[in-house]
């Protein structure tokens, strides 16, 4: 008679996460699709698809990713508003989509905190404070005095009226009581193209692009947006570092999460919303995390949402104060 082989401790974890969940979260359930609202390649689609295939491989059940990009986010995110509330189709939420953006468009068809229910968050990133490595601005003090000195002709480039890096600067310059003239792009490419050459004077920038190219010496970083220095990049100051006392406490982080449409029966979210957060709290998927910028931030279902709520009125004054509209 063979033995029966012994178990991995990982293994006889999994075994016990599945027994423990109801029968239709287990392995050879329907899958679950995780929509991303924007196209494939950027950053929100490489954080769903490491979530994604580490919730395949640890419970057996398939987890995909569909691009529905258009809207800034807007199409993807209606999609998941009409999909049936059954615990199939789940939206990766960013700060832009559930935050920002009800402020910016009008006549919006849908309503992000009443027509879809928080599951989990699990991660967030800050942006990056960068001038053309051929500026003479060195610091952030000197960045402040040489933007009030242009009079409001201070040039920053976005990746797109409305984005995180546009409104950013926006909340930067309402903090400092200083104008700045906004030049935006189609995409954060062509944005810090136009930076290198030159052509604008600093971004607010995502973090991965523009970190290779302050390595490769065509870029300066001055500051991150985070309220501390990133383990990934500890030699960057925050803003709120800088000694300016207007730029004390100054924060601009953009979150990650997933949701679901609102209907979906509360014992669903809260068995995705321990899977989603299981995984996320592994060294294996929260190494990746550094290498998209981000870093790691769980919160459940009811953290999640108080975290869109305070996102979503810090973000709608932001869009008040500068006129940004869409």
């Amino acid at each position: 008679m063979r033995p029966i082989p012994s178990c991995t401790r990982r293994q006889w974890l999994a075994l016990s996460a599945l027994a423990a969940a109801p029968a239709w979260a287990q392995e050879g359930g329907r899958p679950v699709r995780i929509v991303v609202p924007f196209a494939p390649g950027g950053g929100n689609d490489v954080l769903a698809r490491q979530l994604a295939n580490g919730l395949s491989s640890t419970f057996g059940r398939t987890w995909l990713v569909e691009n529905k990009a258009g809207a800034g986010g807007n199409i993807g995110t209606e999609a998941v508003v009409r999909a049936p509330a059954d615990g199939t189709t789940l939206l990766l939420g960013h700060t832009g989509t559930v935050s920002i953006n009800p402020a910016l468009y009008k006549g919006l068809k849908f309503d992000v905190q009443k027509d879809l229910a928080p599951v989990a968050m699990f991660a967030s990133s800050a942006l990056m404070l960068v001038v053309p490595e051929s500026s003479p601005v060195r610091t952030v003090p000197q960045l402040v005095e040489a933007i009030r000195q242009a009079n409001g002709q201070y040039a920053f480039a976005s990746s797109g009226s409305g984005t995180g890096g546009h409104l950013t600067a926006e909340m930067l310059a309402d903090a400092l009581g200083v104008k700045m003239s906004h030049i935006p792009y189609k995409g954060t490419s062509p944005a810090l193209t136009d930076l290198v050459g030159g052509q604008v004077q600093m971004m607010f920038s995502v973090i991965p692009p523009a970190q290779t190219l302050v390595a490769g010496g065509k870029l300066r970083a001055l500051a991150v947006t985070s309220s501390r220095r990133l383990a990934q990049l500890p030699q960057a100051p925050t803003l709120a570092e800088s000694g300016i006392a207007a730029l004390a406490g100054f924060e601009s982080t953009l979150t990650y999460g997933l949701l679901a449409p609102r209907a979906t029966p509360a014992a669903q979210v809260a068995e995705l919303g321990r899977q989603i957060l299981q995984v996320a709290g592994t060294p294996a998927f929260q190494s990746k995390l550094g290498v998209e910028g981000a870093e790691p931030l769980l919160a459940d279902a009811t953290q999640y949402a108080a975290r869109i709520q305070q996102e979503s009125r810090k973000w709608a004054a932001v869009v008040r104060a500068s006129g940004a509209s869409i």
